[in-house]
C-alpha cells in the first residue's frame, strides 16, 4: 500500500488528520483547520514573533513538559532551505514521510499584488523588475514540501493577482506541477466576509486532492450574504482576466481548474459588520488624559471587557472558540500614539471618509482656526503659520493616497486589514468618534476572526503584522469543513482542544509583579 493510501486508510478509521502551516505566521490558516478537527504538527515560518505565535497557541503544553520540543516548535525556519523530512524529525516525528495528511499555507504575496509590483517598478526602473523578486517564486518551496510529504490534499492561500501576474495565470502553472505530483486541483476566488469574518478580504484559493482518494476537489457554500461595494466587481475582473472561458475547460487541460464560488443565497444571514465585531471590548479614551505616549506596546497589561455590553453573536463566538475560550482578560487592546492633528480629525470624519476627504476637512479646519486667531488679532505669519498649517494639514498628497486614511462604517464589514497596519493603521480608525483612534490589536484579531484566547507574541507592531498576514481562521474552517466533507471525513472526529499556551513573557513578569 502506497503512503498516500496508508493515510487515507488512517483517516477513515477516525484517527484525526495531521497538518502542517506553510509559511504559516501565526496560524490562522492551523486555527481554522484545528476547529474542524485537524491535529496541528508544525507550522513553517520565518518571523520569530509569528513562529513563536504559532508554537504558543498550539504547541503550548510542551513549554512545561519538553521545553525542548517547545523552543523547536518555536524556531523560525526559512523554507528555500528547510528540508521537510529533517524538519519533522527535529519536531519528534520518527516517520515524517508518514506524518503529514494535510498541507495548507500561503506563500508571501507582496510580490503578486498590483501595489507590490509598482512598487518594484519604482525601485528597479522597470516595467517587469517585479519577476526579478525572489518572493514570486516561494510557491516552489511550497511544492518541495508537497512532493516530500505526499499529503492526502492540501489548500493554497494568495492574493487575486496571482491569477494575473504579468499577463500570465499562474495558477494554471501550480496546477500543473500539482497534477505531475498525483493530484487533482481546483481553485477560486473566496471573500472572506461571505464566511463570517467581518472584513472583506477577497483571497485566491486552489485545493488539491490526490487521485488515491477518488474525489474531486470543492469549495464551501458561502453561510453569509453580502452586498459587495461599487467597485468591487470591476477589480475581481481585472484578477480574473486570464481566466479563459471562467469555468470551462483552460488551456486544452483535461480537468476542470477554475471553479467559480456558490453564489450567496439572499436568505442567508447578513454579513458581519465591524460595530458586531467589537461592540464588547472596552473603550480606549487615553487621549483624554493623555495617558497614551510614544513607546513600544507590550502586552502585560490587561483589561475585562467592556462592562454592561452584552457580545453579540460574533462576540460570543471569539470568546467561546473551542480550545481558545477567553478567561475574561484582554492582554493585547493597544494603539499606537497619536497627534492632536489626528485626534482633532479623527473625531470630525465622518464614516466612510477617505485621506482626501480627511485633507480637506483639515484644510477647513485650519481655516477656522485662523479665522478664530485673527478675530483675537493674533493672525500668524511666516514660521508661525506653517508651524500651525502642520498642526492641523497632515502632509500627504491626498492625490497619491487615496486609501491612506478610512474611517471605518460601523454598520459595514471591514476593508481589508494589510500587515503593515502597525506602521500604517491609519487605514482603520474606529468609527466611533469619540474615541478618535486607530483600532487596537485585539479589535484587529477580531476583525480577522481570531478569537480572544488566541496570543500574539512579541509588541504591538509585531501582532499587527502577524494579524494582517493571516488567514482569516473562519475562513479556514469553511475550507476545512468543506475538504474533510469531500474526503468522506466530516464528523469522523471529534474537535480536540489545543493545550492551553503558558502566558507570554510580558504577562508572566506582569503577574509576578501584581503577584
Amino acid at each position: 500500500m502506497n503512503e498516500v493510501a496508508t493515510k487515507l486508510a488512517r483517516l477513515h478509521r477516525g484517527e484525526s488528520p495531521r497538518m502542517i502551516d506553510l509559511f504559516s505566521g501565526a496560524g490562522g490558516f492551523t486555527l481554522g483547520f484545528h476547529r474542524a478537527g485537524c491535529t496541528p504538527i508544525a507550522g513553517v515560518e520565518m518571523d520569530p514573533h509569528a513562529a513563536r505565535s504559532h508554537a504558543l497557541n498550539f504547541h503550548g503544553a510542551l513549554a512545561e513538559s519538553n521545553p525542548a520540543q517547545f523552543e523547536a516548535h518555536s524556531q523560525a525556519h526559512d523554507i528555500t532551505v528547510t528540508d521537510p523530512l529533517e524538519l519533522l524529525r527535529e519536531l519528534g516525528h520518527e516517520a515524517p514521510a508518514h506524518a503529514v495528511d494535510v498541507i495548507v499555507g500561503g506563500p508571501p504575496c507582496p510580490a503578486f499584488t498590483r501595489v507590490g509590483r509598482a512598487k518594484l517598478r519604482e525601485v528597479h526602473k522597470h516595467p517587469e523588475a517585479y519577476k526579478q523578486d525572489p518572493r514570486w517564486k516561494l510557491y516552489l518551496s511550497y511544492l518541495r514540501f508537497v512532493e516530500a510529504l505526499k499529503p492526502v490534499a492540501l489548500v493554497m492561500e494568495n492574493v487575486p493577482d496571482l491569477l494575473n501576474f504579468g499577463g500570465q495565470n499562474l495558477a494554471e502553472d501550480i496546477c500543473g506541477a500539482l497534477e505531475d505530483l498525483g493530484y487533482l486541483c481546483a481553485y477560486t476566488l473566496v471573500n472572506s466576509a461571505n464566511f463570517g469574518v467581518p472584513q472583506m478580504r477577497e483571497r485566491f484559493i486552489l485545493i488539491a486532492i490526490h487521485k488515491e482518494a477518488g474525489v474531486r476537489p470543492a469549495f464551501p457554500d458561502p453561510t453569509h450574504h453580502v452586498v459587495f461595494p461599487s467597485g468591487y466587481h470591476g477589480t475581481r475582473d481585472v484578477a480574473l482576466k486570464q481566466i479563459r472561458g471562467k469555468g470551462l475547460d483552460l488551456f486544452g487541460a483535461a480537468e476542470l481548474r477554475w471553479v467559480p464560488i456558490a453564489r450567496a443565497d439572499p436568505g442567508l444571514p447578513p454579513l458581519v459588520t465591524a460595530s458586531e465585531a467589537m461592540l464588547d471590548l472596552p473603550a480606549i479614551l487615553g487621549h483624554l488624559d493623555g495617558s497614551i505616549r510614544r513607546g513600544a506596546r507590550r502586552f502585560d497589561k490587561s483589561v475585562g471587557y467592556a462592562p454592561g455590553i452584552d457580545p453579540t453573536p460574533y462576540g460570543e463566538l471569539m470568546r467561546e472558540w473551542p480550545g481558545f475560550e477567553s478567561d475574561g482578560l484582554i492582554w493585547d487592546h493597544v494603539i499606537r500614539s497619536l497627534s492632536d492633528r489626528d485626534y482633532r480629525l479623527f473625531r470630525a470624519m465622518h464614516a466612510g471618509c477617505d485621506y482626501p476627504g480627511a485633507h480637506r476637512l483639515a484644510v477647513l479646519l485650519l481655516g477656522e482656526e485662523l479665522e478664530r486667531l485673527s478675530l483675537q488679532g493674533k493672525a500668524p505669519t511666516g514660521q508661525d503659520l506653517e508651524t500651525l498649517r502642520r498642526a492641523y494639514v497632515p502632509p500627504y498628497d491626498p492625490g497619491k493616497f487615496p486609501n491612506k486614511w478610512r474611517k471605518m462604517e460601523p454598520d459595514e464589514p471591514a476593508r481589508t486589514l494589510m500587515a503593515h497596519l502597525g506602521k500604517d493603521s491609519y487605514s482603520h480608525i474606529h468609527y466611533d468618534s469619540d474615541q478618535c483612534r486607530t483600532i487596537s490589536v485585539r479589535e484587529a484579531a477580531r476583525l480577522q476572526s481570531f478569537p480572544d484566547g488566541f496570543r500574539f507574541s512579541g509588541t504591538m507592531n509585531p501582532a499587527f503584522r502577524q494579524i494582517g498576514n493571516a488567514v482569516p481562521p473562519l475562513m479556514a474552517y469553511a475550507l476545512a469543513r468543506s475538504l474533510l466533507t469531500s474526503l468522506d471525513l466530516d464528523d469522523t472526529f471529534e474537535v480536540h482542544a489545543c493545550p492551553s499556551p503558558p502566558p507570554t513573557e510580558d504577562q508572566a513578569h506582569s503577574a509576578q509583579v501584581t503577584g
